[in-house]
């Protein structure tokens, strides 16, 4: 049997790049758990869904630029179980309110952040105090951010792929390679 998908981005601000970078291995399973705690939390609201999906998630690191650039790549299957082993539907072909989604991303986020950097579990970047740290996320707490949840796919396929390629493939496509002579990489 088929089920609808729905391919769902969330992206870190840019500005949390050093302290990602200092921390790599933390930061990437803090934001596994909190992407995991935002979609569960979210569609196992009776009000959105009140069940549990399928889903799979993938962590990119790069731009199409090879830029630092963090975010999670989530196929989630438009449905789920109940708590009592029943098949629930998404309704009327929408997953979440994207807003919705943001502001329990944004908060979950910073709060595991914050407390990974109080209880020692992540280190500030080099040469700034934690207060400076702590003043950004206040900042960061207020804006908005990047979480973008695509239209829905009749089947999980072609986002499957999607992501497929870049678990399987990296950064550089052998395609965008021009150029290799032992010390220097082109590519377009």
């Amino acid at each position: 049997m088929a089920y609808d998908h729905y391919h769902v981005i969330f992206t870190i601000p840019h500005e949390l790049n050093d302290l990602w970078l200092g921390n790599v291995a933390e930061m990437s399973q803090l934001l596994f758990a909190s992407v995991h705690a935002t979609l569960l939390e979210r569609l196992g609201d009776a009000k959105y869904l009140g069940a549990t999906p399928g889903m799979i998630a993938t962590l990119h690191t790069w731009s199409q630029t090879l830029l630092l650039h963090p975010h999670i790549h989530c196929l989630v299957m438009g449905g789920g179980l109940s708590e009592a082993g029943q098949w629930v539907a998404v309704r009327h072909g929408f997953l979440l309110p994207m807003g919705v989604v943001m502001a329990v991303f944004r908060g979950t986020w910073l709060a595991a952040i914050r407390q990974g950097l109080h209880q020692g579990q992540l280190t500030p970047p080099e040469g700034t105090r934690l207060q400076r740290v702590d003043n950004l996320l206040n900042k960061l707490g207020r804006a908005k951010w990047h979480v973008h949840i695509r239209e829905r796919y009749p089947h999980g396929q072609g986002v499957l792929l999607y992501v497929a390629r870049y678990v399987r493939g990296g950064p550089l496509s052998n395609q965008r390679l021009l150029a290799c002579d032992g010390q220097h990489v082109v590519f377009r």
